[in-house]
């Protein structure tokens, strides 16, 4: 390989293979080398079926792909390496035009498609909240506060039985101003100041606060990767961020307890383009899973935008936050969930080296 293909082959981000004529492994990229557990030294001559398991018959698909010297698409099937649990995948198999005998094969894990499917920009989700905290801070608190003064009056006249109704009206406008008073937390939120902060550290202030308020009857177990490296965040707001992710796990847990795993690990199969065009990659890896019975089905798509809640009397602003803040850092945050096991997951950046660690 030249260098700017060796470079385009080491960033490729879902595992590559180049397979020779009898199908052994001639090539793989990093990417692979993390799929398979295995360097490239290790596996340079190995059939491929020794380290991948597919659920589908591709030698049928290898002899097509290099009779027709044509690509061939496998969606939707179950890859494992032998020492991980199977994942969905998509598979690409398409001939190399400088070796035809030789194929390129393509691995690209579902989870990051879906991930990136499902989860949801908030960019747009602020503008909207934003843009809806200005309208009705003006046009709406004002009134309220009116109304409010003149069910107080009315009820000094009124018996018992009618009380109830203002009383009923004066309840109302205060939870309407305390919503309104939570959308504007939006255009209030500062710009993020960013600086390496050990994630750990923070989620174990988020851990400790929960413990000892709204998550005091549950158990939160902690699965941490020590090795992972500063992340490069404002260390206030994502303490906001995983406190959120907490109070959410803990009010969608079964009464009477239930358990939230807190879980870091290093991927860096994630990269995101930044507004300017930089492919920017987001390996730092922190999951909030609950055991609670999952989010209805009818807002799963919807659950990052404003004023969407699967909970009664919830506003829907703390996940539509959560999603603004980790948006303005330019990570990422996604959800998966079934009945038993919602996962949050946040991807994140390394801190940037400085002088001193060179």
């Amino acid at each position: 390989m030249t260098l700017q293909h060796d470079r385009i082959w080491s960033s490729l981000p879902i595992p590559a293979f180049i397979l020779d004529p009898q199908d052994r492994i001639d090539e793989l990229n990093p990417a692979a080398e993390i799929f398979v557990n295995a360097s490239i030294r290790a596996v340079q001559g190995v059939p491929v079926w020794d380290r991948l398991a597919v659920d589908a018959p591709l030698d049928k698909a290898f002899a097509r792909v290099r009779t027709d010297q044509s690509e061939l698409f496998i969606n939707d099937v179950d890859v494992s390496s032998g020492q991980r649990a199977p994942v969905l995948c998509n598979l690409q198999i398409a001939p190399l035009s400088d070796a035809p005998e030789k194929l390129l094969l393509l691995v690209s894990p579902r989870e990051i498609a879906g991930r990136l499917g499902r989860a949801h920009s908030s960019k747009t989700a602020a503008k909207s909240a934003i843009g809806m905290a200005e309208m009705l801070a003006h046009e709406i608190k004002n009134p309220l506060a009116g109304i409010t003064g003149a069910a107080q009056l009315l009820s000094m006249n009124l018996t018992p039985e009618d009380q109830e109704l203002t009383d009923l009206i004066v309840v109302e406008s205060r939870r309407i101003v305390k919503l309104l008073e939570q959308v504007e937390q939006f255009g209030n939120l500062r710009p993020p100041v960013r600086k390496p902060v050990n994630i750990h550290d923070l989620l174990d202030r988020a851990r400790k606060s929960a413990m000892v308020g709204f998550a005091a009857e549950m158990q939160i177990i902690e699965d941490y990767d020590p090795s992972l490296p500063p992340t490069w965040v404002d260390g206030d707001q994502f303490l906001q961020v995983f406190l959120n992710l907490l109070k959410n796990a803990a009010e969608a847990a079964q009464k009477g307890g239930g358990t939230i795993r807190l879980h870091t690990f290093y991927d860096q199969s994630l990269r995101l383009r930044a507004p300017d065009g930089a492919d920017r990659p987001l390996p730092l890896q922190v999951e909030i899973i609950d055991d609670g019975p999952g989010l209805p089905p009818e807002i799963a798509g919807d659950i990052f935008e404003p004023f969407v809640s699967g909970r009664e009397n919830g506003t829907g602003l703390g996940l539509a936050l959560v999603s603004k803040i980790i948006s303005d850092h330019d990570a990422w945050i996604a959800v998966d969930s079934v009945p038993g096991r919602t996962v949050f997951r946040i991807s994140l950046p390394v801190a940037p080296k400085t002088t001193e660690d060179n």
